[in-house]
């Protein structure tokens, strides 16, 4: 990695775009600093995946890792919805953060959609068009080719390409350079560890910015999906846009570095930390999770013969953490008044709280469960 060459710039017409090297090649890992962050990063990966196999309704819980994860990628782009919004159906969010609200929802949408064609499709540029298209629907970026490879010059930073942060390679250079991406992660012949290939995978992607839109999350997207897909982990379960939302100025910061002086172990020891900090946390959510249940089984016990029925609305909940009584009514197949008089017994266990204050609307939350996700 020494001999890394991240590329060239190229003089076009009026600006001078970068021309990134093709990666379809060998990696010789010959930095100790790595190969012990590697060891600890597949320690820390693998225990999450092994305490995710093993947590009761494991499915319920992922889908608020995804929530979280659509959250804090999308806050890195500007995006201002918080996980209480991000969770809520549209009609409790503000309208003014409806657009916002609805950035989340379609990456929740494309990652839903991306494990399922995974089954059968491989991870590949058709494929990630599919998810691109789906994340720019009917959002900012709808106008510029939602799931088609730009046929134009975008930039980074800077309101033209004049005063540009960083220009990512013409247009014309992207289909050899896609076709070399795509021949990187399928070459199994490439004697490179799984999480060096995605963190090499993710800084190309980003450098060559393929789409006029939309770039940055979808390349955070494919991070996970890029494990599923090796069977490094078998659900979503890892939310590293919490770590790069952290770290924003040294996420940007290494990925640029690499173009300015070759210097990609510096991008590889920040991404393989942020799988060590991320699995971590990632496990230990998991685990106040089990205990947080455990506690709202023992409450609930309380109710005689009511607590079948909460139990059900609670493990609706853990999907679902805000509702309404008539979200309640229809999950328990039950009329308004039992749904809403349940629901003001969970109150009285301070187990659920109300978030509209008496308002005609009126919202319910998981609060303890929600703050675990904080």
């Amino acid at each position: 990695m020494n001999n890394f060459k991240a590329g060239i710039y190229k003089q076009q017409l009026e600006y001078k775009s970068f021309l990134p090297n093709k990666i379809n090649h060998e990696f010789k890992l010959d930095d100790k600093d790595i190969l012990l962050l590697l060891e600890k990063a597949v320690f820390y990966l693998g225990q999450l995946e092994a305490f995710s196999q093993f947590t009761p309704d494991i499915d319920l819980f992922i889908k608020m890792h995804i929530y979280k994860e659509a959250t804090l990628s999308g806050k890195i782009e500007g995006t201002q919805t918080t996980m209480d919004e991000a969770v809520s159906p549209k009609e409790a969010v503000l309208p003014e953060k409806r657009d916002d609200w609805q950035e989340v929802q379609n990456y929740i949408k494309a990652i839903n959609f991306a494990q399922e064609e995974l089954k059968t499709l491989p991870i590949s540029l058709r494929l990630i068009c599919k998810i691109h298209e789906i994340l720019l629907s009917g959002v900012r970026g709808e106008h510029k080719n939602p799931g088609e490879i730009r046929k134009s010059q975008n930039w980074i930073g800077g309101s033209s390409l004049k005063d540009a942060f960083f220009i990512p390679p013409h247009f014309q250079d992207l289909p050899d350079l896609l076709s070399d991406l795509e021949k990187f992660w399928h070459n199994e012949e490439l004697q490179i560890p799984i999480l060096i290939k995605v963190a090499i995978f993710h800084y190309q992607f980003e450098t060559l910015h393929p789409f006029c839109d939309g770039n940055g999350r979808m390349g955070r997207l494919l991070i996970p999906l890029m494990l599923i897909s090796k069977n490094i982990i078998s659900k979503p379960s890892l939310y590293i846009s919490s770590f790069f939302e952290k770290n924003k100025g040294s996420y940007y910061d290494s990925l640029t570095v690499v173009r300015n002086s070759n210097n990609i172990k510096q991008w590889i020891k920040f991404f393989l930390t942020g799988i060590i900090e991320t699995s971590e946390n990632g496990q230990n959510t998991l685990k106040n999770i089990i205990t947080y249940k455990e506690k709202i089984d023992t409450s609930i016990l309380q109710l005689g013969s009511k607590a079948t029925s909460a139990k059900e609305l609670i493990r609706y909940m853990f999907a679902k953490p805000i509702l309404n009584i008539g979200m309640a009514a229809e999950n328990l197949n039950c009329s308004f008044g039992k749904a809403s008089a349940l629901i003001q017994n969970l109150i009285n266990l301070n187990i659920i709280k109300e978030r509209t204050n008496g308002a005609r609307n009126r919202y319910f939350e998981l609060n303890g469960y929600l703050d675990l996700f904080k």
